[in-house]
């Protein structure tokens, strides 16, 4: 049985550290206290239309469900070291809002937060708007759907990851990503997926310049490739794509298959991948 406490302000230090089953409704952490710390080492607890002002609300916890609740740019570091976590149409604009947490489920929520979401097991987000620089860096098994994003460096080393059905407005991204699929999504931004490994897009649109260079295993499927040059450099590369692409350098091993193409570079070697161009499979271009 979870005990409910409601309209109440909390503003000293570790206010509520080591409560157990609490349900705290319309509460603030607040005040000239400047108290941190506030539900810290706890263990199932639910806030509803909480209002966060303070730092460091939520580390180490486990069984944490927040639903309705506002985190303000004051509340820095809000989810730390955390498991079990349920975050619905919540605001979290206070930076470094989640690190090192596991089994994390937000949806329909609002993310603002510089260098939200490191070192994350196990996240699953739904129907949110996140903007952020060096997002979700080094986390593992993400499932994202209808997530969109703004922001530089995001996805960089991350493993295990399915996207669908996402806009991503980004620069270096997935730098480093191993095993990750990216579904029936847009992306834009600068030098996309360098040094991955098996990254896969399929019926995406992908726009900027000088994407998917130095990656192992690349794989695009029924692609749009908007406005990029000097693609596939130095990358083992088995590529579909549907739409003219500006340039094409030094593919390092596969074949790209391609409407059309503005210019092929070749300047290395060592560079033996084939570009096919469509819909006339047999006219290869060296």
């Amino acid at each position: 049985m979870k005990k409910t406490i409601e309209n109440v302000r909390f503003g000293e230090e570790r206010a509520l550290y080591g409560s157990e089953n609490l349900i705290l409704k319309n509460v603030s952490f607040d005040g000239e206290e400047d108290g941190e710390s506030a539900l810290k080492e706890c263990k199932n607890i639910e806030l509803v239309k909480a209002y966060c002002n303070l730092r460091y609300p939520f580390w180490h916890d486990t069984g944490l469900i927040l639903r309705d609740c506002e985190m303000t740019p004051l509340c820095r570091a809000a989810l730390w070291y955390s498991k079990k976590i349920l975050i619905e149409n919540t605001k979290m604009f206070g930076i470094k809002a989640l690190r090192e947490c596991g089994s994390v489920a937000i949806r329909d929520s609002e993310i603002r937060s510089p260098e939200f979401g490191w070192s994350v097991d196990k996240i699953v987000m739904e129907n949110t708007a996140a903007e952020s620089e060096y997002f979700m860096m080094r986390s593992k098994n993400l499932d994202f759907k209808k997530v969109s994003m703004k922001g530089k460096y995001s996805f960089q080393y991350i493993k295990n990851a399915v996207f669908e059905n996402c806009s991503f407005d980004t620069k270096d991204a997935f730098w480093h990503a191993k095993s990750v699929v990216v579904k029936n999504s847009f992306v834009k931004g600068e030098y996309l997926g360098w040094y991955s490994e098996n990254l896969t897009f399929i019926g995406c649109t992908i726009t900027g310049t000088q994407p998917l260079c130095y990656c192992k295993n690349l794989k695009l499927i029924d692609c749009e490739m908007i406005e990029t040059d000097l693609c596939f450099e130095k990358s083992e590369t088995e590529a579909s794509i549907t739409t003219p692409v500006l340039s094409i350098k030094n593919p390092y091993r596969g074949t790209i298959y391609v409407p059309e193409v503005g210019e092929i570079i070749r300047d290395d070697e060592l560079s033996t991948g084939k570009i096919v161009l469509l819909p006339s499979a047999e006219k290869a271009v060296c």
